[in-house]
């Protein structure tokens, strides 16, 4: 029961302090608490023009990313909650406000989560709407979900993330392009193979000691599981064994040929390559510095692998987890020349503490002039529209939908935490609540769009995770398809305008998922609802379809999501939380029109 105590029990607290904890080891660094953002001191910043290179995600993860703010290595990062992804609005405020003006272009390394894609993918898309000129570089370098399980999904990001991060931002140093910079961090993600192991999943602070209790009789003495992601996610397998047994297991994973389902990365003998073993936060220096004189063991007699480097430490972590990643790059040519190659990239100096150089005495003398960690309020364009809505009706047809929606977050969030991590119900909840206080604040408008860009904007403050994503991304392209059906006079949105922007909005979420119905999503409430406005124009079939859709996925093995790592049969008792929740929001809106 160690594990599940705590210094501090409230995750929002625990968060924030963390990252002011960051600016003061690193006196270059500053923290805009708003968004949760770590970036650096513009008077730090030598080269503004450098192309400028962020990372971000769920916190818990420490010392990754936030800690990897610093000459060399990022400019900023960007945190969300404890395992959830920040939302689109905080990587809107990074990009748009916490880099140098003069950055000729941006890069954005994020590990292959759906809501870190999803948030990430919207914050690009505002801003190369913007003008800037911006590449995402995914990591999925994770083996331990091979290809036959990993579907549509593909392989998770573990810590080779911090070797990327490392090699993208130690390349903008040099002053590269923007696109050098994408390929080469896409050259290393493809060169790259990780694997985890735990003794037993994390404890999240502000969570019951229930939960620790069932985690010592789901894995007891003994036991460690393999595969294990850094949110909990259940590993592959689970064994007893000794250190060398496992090592032999994990290294096979990473590097045996015939292995079809892993095999991702042809790695051969004599090869050079670079082994990062990165501690999940739990496993004490002592074993951890033993598991490496194992691996590199292994890798030399089995292998015929001599690494380059070996870097071992916590870079990416899991909380407390007892547990650990191996990561093999194999090292492939940048085709940049002298000075640039992954190997020369990866020794290159960095002022930052998450990684192993120290910050120089200088900066820690240099006088910095105070910023305000306020963000400054974002000037969106708001040009009104000739299309006409009632707006009585539209506001009592949102809190009719709202309010159900409300009402259900105990069935969502009982059915999320049989299927997923337990937090969809709360996510849209609070949604829902920002939006009904918007609408109780603000007065009613006849123009669609005014409330459409509204609610998005609600939806990127108050949402994070993988539906809130979705969503923003879904409304803010509804008032984009919206303003296309203006025209010159004033005339009423009817529902068959209302269908034909909404499929038009599914197209534009379909660049940033592949979910479709089947795929035990919220897609499987969504489409049919669209589907059959566009046809019917009647909103209260619509619903209905979107029931049904819902309904649908009780007993439908997901393809997407964090369920997908979710062993059991879960499934099969409950529907999706996602679609569920929406389908509630839809019935409840059809009830008021």
């Amino acid at each position: 029961m160690a594990a599940a105590k705590h210094y501090l029990d409230d995750p929002t607290n625990a968060v924030l302090s963390g990252l002011r904890g960051i600016t003061l080891t690193n006196p270059s660094l500053v923290l805009d608490e708003t968004n949760k953002i770590i970036y650096r001191h513009p008077s730090s910043v030598a080269s503004p023009k450098n192309v400028s290179v962020i990372c971000g995600g769920g916190s818990g993860h420490e010392p990754g990313f936030s800690a990897f703010v610093g000459q060399g290595a990022l400019t900023a990062c960007v945190a969300g909650t404890i395992f959830a992804s920040p939302s689109a609005q905080q990587v809107r405020a990074c990009l748009s406000q916490r880099l140098p003006e003069e950055t000729q272009g941006i890069i954005v390394v994020v590990t292959n989560y759906t809501g870190d894609v999803l948030n990430f993918g919207m914050g690009i898309e505002k801003a190369r709407a913007m003008g800037k000129k911006v590449e995402m570089v995914v990591v999925a370098d994770d083996v331990g979900v091979g290809r036959a399980k990993g579907g549509k999904v593909g392989r998770r990001g573990l810590s080779g993330t911090a070797l990327v991060v490392k090699i993208c931002g130690a390349l903008a140093e040099t002053g590269a392009s923007v696109d050098d910079c994408a390929r080469v961090g896409r050259l290393a993600v493809d060169n790259l193979v990780s694997v985890g192991a735990s003794l037993s999943r994390v404890h999240v602070p502000g969570r019951s000691l229930q939960e620790a209790k069932d985690e010592e009789e789901r894995l007891g003495p003994g036991m460690v599981e393999i595969g294990m992601g850094i949110h909990n996610e259940p590993g592959c397998e689970k064994v007893e064994t000794d250190l060398p047994g496992l090592v032999k297991i994990m290294l096979g994973q990473l590097l045996d040929p015939t292995d079809h389902d892993r095999a991702y990365v042809k790695i051969e003998r004599g090869d050079d390559t670079v082994l990062l073993v990165n501690n999940f936060g739990g496993t004490s220096n002592l074993e951890l510095s033993a598991v490496v004189t194992e691996i590199v063991g292994q890798l030399r007699s089995t292998y015929g692998l001599k690494p380059k480097r070996v870097i071992s430490g916590t870079f990416f972590g899991s909380l407390n987890g007892p547990g650990f990643i191996v990561s093999v790059l194999k090292l492939a040519d940048t085709g940049l020349g002298p000075g640039k190659s992954i190997l020369e990239l990866l020794d290159a100096p960095a002022e930052a503490t998450g990684w192993s150089a120290s910050i120089k005495s200088e900066t820690w003398e240099k006088d910095y002039r105070e910023i305000s960690a306020t963000a400054e309020d974002e000037k969106e364009d708001m040009r009104p529209t000739n299309l006409k809505v009632d707006p009585d009706l539209l506001k009592s047809a949102l809190k009719s939908g709202l309010d159900r929606l409300i009402a259900s977050e105990g069935e969502v969030t009982h059915y999320d935490t049989i299927v997923g991590d337990g937090d969809c119900g709360i996510g849209l909840k609070r949604g829902a609540e920002g939006i009904l206080k918007t609408l109780e604040d603000g007065q009613a408008t006849e123009d669609p769009l005014t409330s459409l860009t509204k609610t998005a904007g609600v939806v990127e403050a108050t949402m994070d995770g993988t539906s809130g994503a979705l969503y923003a991304i879904f409304l803010n392209s509804l008032a984009a398809n919206v303003r296309k059906l203006d025209s010159s006079s004033q005339s009423q949105l009817t529902p068959t305008m209302w269908g034909q922007a909404l499929d038009n909005s599914l197209k534009a979420l379909g660049k940033y998922t592949p979910a479709q119905p089947g795929d035990r999503t919220l897609m499987d409430a969504l489409v049919p609802f669209v589907e059959t406005l566009k046809e019917t124009g009647d909103t209260k079939k619509a619903a209905a379809a979107a029931k049904v859709g819902a309904d649908s996925t009780k007993g439908m093995k997901a393809s997407l999501g964090r369920s997908v790592y979710v062993g059991g049969e879960g499934h099969t008792e409950v529907p999706d939380p996602g679609a569920y929740g929406l389908c509630q929001f839809l019935t409840g809106l059809a009830e008021a029109l």
